[in-house]
């Protein structure tokens, strides 16, 4: 879709009618998304800036991860630390290098990615640490650089000034992702459980990578509670063998996902109503996968979908709930089908749907992904019935996640912000111009962006994170 401020901004005389007229300035940057399926050194050739201690828990599978990105690495600390590091990651590309911030970043350097493992921090004068880490690089991060800091979650800790200084943790990175996010340059924040040290690499990849470039001032936890997963280490083709069912399929988010599943090696059944036949047959031979068409509204597509996949494809791995639909309108002027219809879609059908499936036709080991939208998060003026039903998704997952830890099941969501589709296009100049610019990233996402999450949530890496909502926003400055 053309950005229409972004054209009128290349033009001086045009550029100063803009500010002029109060708009907001639009970020020129172009974030550089993947292109392709994981790669196995997300970071090859780049500089890989690490702060860790020596009493960490995580420095062995902190170590392990940054040794398989391909990145250099530099330390922050003395050489004795450098060399711990090393010990304990295995094969690196280069031997890690130690670095004093104290002096600030050698010359040359234009880091692309840092990682601060703050779980040692355990008291407010303890956050010096993060100025002490970050200042010195503040002028050496790359455009389009990646942060991430490792903490604990506070709820888990039994001293209330620990947990302060980790709840700190998230502050800290909303607000900083905010002053680097015109570089394009993103921060994220990874809450590491006790207990799920070895779990912490897929996340950190995601995280670190190309596949994340939508994704900044956001929060994931990583836990043990799903069974552990088969093939978690693999990286490129994590999805061989794997079949992935995508609910509303045939086109914008719904086909970016069944194309990157597909991309990474999975069997996609691509499921719409049969209205839209001819664009499902067309998305489901795009990423050579299999058409099924039914209403999810309909009371026998939950035992027809489950039959199919189980008779069919002797199971499915991956379901995807895409499938939605947007009544707008204010509570007062909302007709009842409306509000039912969207409920209906949005919410209900995924419950009925993902029980039948539980019963029949979902492996031990699978993945369910479900759209929310920041909308379930803040909530949206005349959309009364859609940000209900968008926060029902996240109360489901949040629930569910944890129900089907035993089956080695993870239940996340994935909550879009302003998006370039269809659906977008047809928003009014102002408003839509306005939900293009009102994030750190400066400009609106792609249906990419949500599918690139919904892969990583997926994928056998994601193991360690379930019952969790990802906003997938440029971090958007509507809601949490």
């Amino acid at each position: 879709m053309s950005d229409f401020l972004l054209e009128l901004n290349e033009y001086p005389k045009l550029k100063k009618m803009v500010q002029g007229l109060g708009l907001p300035i639009p970020m020129p940057m172009t974030l550089d998304r993947a292109t392709g399926p994981c790669e196995d050194t997300p970071l090859a050739g780049k500089d890989l800036v690490v702060y860790t201690t020596e009493k960490s828990a995580l420095l062995a599978s902190l170590s392990a991860s940054a040794a398989a990105t391909g990145a250099v690495v530099f330390v922050a600390g003395d050489s004795d630390l450098a060399s711990k590091v090393e010990a304990g990651g295995g094969e690196f590309a280069v031997a890690p290098k130690a670095v004093n911030p104290g002096n600030g970043a050698p010359a040359s350097m234009r880091a692309h990615a840092f990682v601060c493992d703050a779980t040692e921090i355990n008291d407010a004068a303890g956050l010096r640490a993060l100025y002490d880490f970050f200042h010195p690089f503040g002028r050496s991060i790359a455009p389009n650089g990646r942060l991430v800091i490792i903490g604990r979650p506070p709820a888990d800790e039994k001293k209330p000034e620990r947990a302060a200084a980790q709840n700190a943790l998230e502050g800290f990175v909303r607000a900083y992702a905010k002053e680097i996010g015109k570089s394009g340059a993103t921060c994220n924040l990874l809450h590491v459980k006790k207990g799920a040290e070895d779990r912490l690499d897929g996340p950190l990849r995601f995280l670190l990578s190309k596949h994340s470039a939508y994704v900044t001032g956001q929060p994931l936890t990583v836990d043990a509670k799903a069974a552990a997963a088969q093939g978690a280490d693999r990286r490129t083709g994590q999805l061989e063998g794997k079949v992935a069912l995508v609910t509303g399929g045939a086109r914008g988010i719904g086909a970016a996902t069944a194309q990157r599943l597909a991309d990474e090696g999975a069997k996609v059944i691509v499921l719409d109503r049969p209205a839209d036949a001819e664009e499902t047959e067309k998305t489901a031979q795009a990423v050579g996968g299999a058409a099924l068409l039914l209403d999810v509204t309909d009371p026998a597509a939950p035992a027809k979908i489950s039959d199919y996949v189980a008779d069919e494809c002797g199971g499915v791995d991956i379901v995807v709930h895409n499938a939605g639909v947007t009544r707008d309108k204010t509570l007062k002027n909302m007709k009842p089908e409306l509000w039912d219809l969207t409920l209906e879609i949005n919410l209900a059908a995924i419950a009925r749907i993902t029980d039948a499936l539980l019963k029949k036709g979902l492996n031990d080991g699978g993945r369910i992904v479900c759209l929310s939208s920041i909308a379930g998060v803040a909530g949206n003026a005349g959309q009364t019935n859609y940000s209900a039903s968008k926060a029902g998704v996240i109360g489901y997952v949040r629930n569910l996640g944890p129900s089907l830890a035993k089956r080695g099941i993870t239940a996340n969501a994935v909550a879009p912000g302003f998006i370039e589709t269809r659906m977008t296009a047809a928003m009014p100049f102002a408003i839509r111009e306005a939900a293009r610019r009102m994030n750190s990233l400066g400009q609106g996402g792609q249906p990419l962006d949500i599918a690139e999450a919904v892969t990583f949530f997926a994928s056998p890496a994601a193991h360690g994170v379930t019952g969790q909502v990802l906003r997938v926003c440029g971090q958007s400055l509507v809601g949490a």
